[in-house]
């Protein structure tokens, strides 16, 4: 039997830091184990780009590689002593308010006119999430790729609310690429993209899929994948078939409005707020954030007077490493929550 709890929270009125007001918001989450009666011994867990709260259940995987064996009892983040959350952002699609969602002013899907947000949105939307919980005060934020640059936003927008953060397999900086440009090149060829506006014209799943595929591949799924599968048909239509069953749930503007919240993204003005440990992970072979960009990342921490560490994952998995390689960088991440304690 599963120790995971399933839950959503709503709330009205969001004002988002462009000064659009979203009339209501609802977030979707997971979480494992017991908050405790001062409301101090939470860990939140923020997920990447296109998964979602399910990456902290045992056994389940998602695309940024699952956290299984990084949570539960007796794991680095311990549920046993610790009460973890795991918060859908706001603008995805696994129980939050996005653009297929209904604008109650208007009784139809947001679609294209789902207003723009920042980081700094979403990670104020977990905290009213966190606070309606019961929860005080965080002992970390941990979180892979977008839910790396997530844990980098909490430490500058609420630095007194968590002990220490852990970005891993991410960057204080999104990617340079343009990612609104170059989803608009897979889906303005689609007939029913319609700008956006397209749950009434037979959806993009096709579109989706391919898209998926692209991306999995790239993040280096398909050579985590050629154990199981060692015929290359084989693998190719398994990973079609992980690509379809995403694009079943995933909807296609969520990567829209999370793309378009990167464009702002930017920590590292802002590295003299952080007060709190870091711990910095990335991985050997990510084509995404590459170890090259440790070394500047960590001047520029210790510069600002930042306690950061930095350990690198020794993995083939590339931006996957992080789940498909957990038990490589587990010992680190416990002592990490270790000193943590003791430093309390």
């Amino acid at each position: 039997m599963s120790d995971v709890a399933h839950d959503s929270f709503t709330f009205k009125d969001f004002r988002l830091r462009g000064g659009h007001i979203l009339p209501e918001v609802t977030l979707g989450y997971a979480s494992r184990g017991r908050l405790a009666p001062d409301g101090g011994n939470a860990i939140l867990i923020t997920h990447g780009y296109t998964s979602g709260p399910r990456m902290i259940e045992p056994g389940v995987a998602s695309s940024e590689g699952a956290w299984s064996t990084l949570v539960g009892p007796g794991a680095p983040i311990d549920t046993d002593r610790y009460f973890v959350v795991c918060s859908n952002m706001l603008g995805s699609s696994y129980g939050s308010t996005n653009a297929a969602s209904i604008d109650p002013r208007t009784g139809r899907p947001y679609g294209s006119t789902f207003p723009r947000i920042a980081v700094a949105d979403i990670v104020t939307a977990q905290k009213h999430l966190l606070e309606h919980l019961g929860v005080t005060h965080l002992r970390a934020v941990v979180g892979p790729s977008y839910g790396g640059f997530q844990a980098f936003q909490w430490a500058v927008t609420f630095p007194d609310f968590m002990d220490g953060v852990v970005p891993v397999v991410t960057s204080p900086l999104p990617p340079a690429s343009d990612r609104v440009d170059g989803l608009l090149k897979w889906f303005e060829p689609d007939p029913n993209w319609n700008g956006g506006d397209y749950y009434d014209k037979g959806g993009v799943h096709g579109t989706l899929t391919a898209l998926r595929v692209d991306t999995l591949t790239r993040y280096g799924l398909a050579a985590s994948l050629s154990d199981r599968f060692p015929e290359p048909a084989a693998r190719d239509a398994e990973l079609r078939r992980i690509a379809s069953a995403w694009a079943d749930v995933f909807d296609a503007n969520s990567l829209f409005i999370l793309g378009r919240a990167m464009e702002t993204y930017d920590i590292t003005k802002d590295y003299g707020r952080i007060k709190v440990p870091v711990l910095y992970v990335l991985s050997r072979t990510d084509a995404l954030f590459p170890p090259s960009l440790a070394p500047g990342v960590m001047a520029d921490l210790r510069a600002a007077g930042v306690d950061a560490d930095y350990v690198e994952i020794d993995s083939e998995h590339g931006h996957l490493a992080s789940g498909a390689d957990a038990d490589k960088w587990a010992p680190a991440l416990r002592a990490f929550i270790s000193k943590l304690e003791m430093n309390a």
